[in-house]
């Protein structure tokens, strides 16, 4: 009997059979696939490094897009502006005290140039003195603005009217290179006319011929806009030429 019922137990669990060990195998990385990351990263530095040059020109670019390119309706401008701006030339000058020096030596500064001989007669006066008030007028921004006479011959500047051109750059320019800069509108000459220089050195802007003090209340605020385009990128205390 009992040898049945160990043959029945045994019989009721059958055999326990060994099964094999399944193993996973991962792949291992290889140094190509990091390429893509780095070249990504790379792409990415560079895209960094010119929007910082973006943002670094943003100023002046925006303030000359502002005040050439978006002009609010029914805004004027009284002045007329020159294109092709024209630089400062690389041209000889001469101080009022007989030194030398160069025109190009005025850039770095806003430029309210006037020209007439030497002897100054009422219109000449009239420019300076229109040239004067406009640069004060413009308060706290003046000491950004040189109110310059240029002296196309050799006459002799009156002796009463050297103590009013004290805070003004006067100097003498071959009527010749000064008239490959600078050109009047049509019917008129170089002393009918007030120019604008900008600190960049470019003959921008011509004011008209004639010039009165309704006329130069108007050019008063060209100038006031302008300099307020450049406020972000143009500083005063530009070194001043010999005067």
């Amino acid at each position: 009997m009992s040898g049945f019922k160990l043959s029945d137990a045994s019989s009721s669990h059958p055999a326990q059979r060994d099964e094999p060990l399944h193993l996973t195998v991962h792949s291992i990385p290889v140094p190509q696939d990091g390429v893509p990351d780095d070249a990504r990263r790379v792409r990415m530095g560079r895209w960094k490094m010119i929007l910082v040059a973006l943002v670094c020109a943003t100023p002046v670019v925006a303030s000359y897009f502002t005040y050439y390119v978006v002009r609010p309706e029914g805004r004027r401008n009284h002045g007329e502006l020159i294109d092709p701006q024209r630089p400062l030339p690389d041209v000889a000058a001469t101080s009022l005290q007989g030194q030398g020096t160069n025109l190009s030596a005025l850039k770095d500064q806003w430029l309210l140039v006037s020209v007439a001989g030497g002897a100054c007669d009422a219109a000449c006066q009239k420019h300076l003195y229109l040239q004067r008030q406009i640069r004060e007028g413009l308060g706290r921004d003046k000491d950004r603005l040189d109110w310059v006479w240029l002296i196309p011959d050799d006459a002799p500047v009156p002796e009463a009217m050297r103590p009013g051109l004290a805070q003004a750059t006067v100097l003498r320019v071959p009527l010749a290179q000064l008239a490959q800069w600078l050109t009047p509108a049509t019917g008129h000459t170089l002393a009918d006319h007030l120019y604008v220089v900008d600190p960049k050195g470019n003959w921008m802007m011509r004011f008209p011929a004639g010039l009165d003090p309704a006329g130069a209340a108007k050019a008063k605020r060209d100038l006031e806009r302008m300099m307020r385009a450049s406020v972000s990128w143009d500083e005063a205390g530009r070194p001043q030429a010999p005067r």
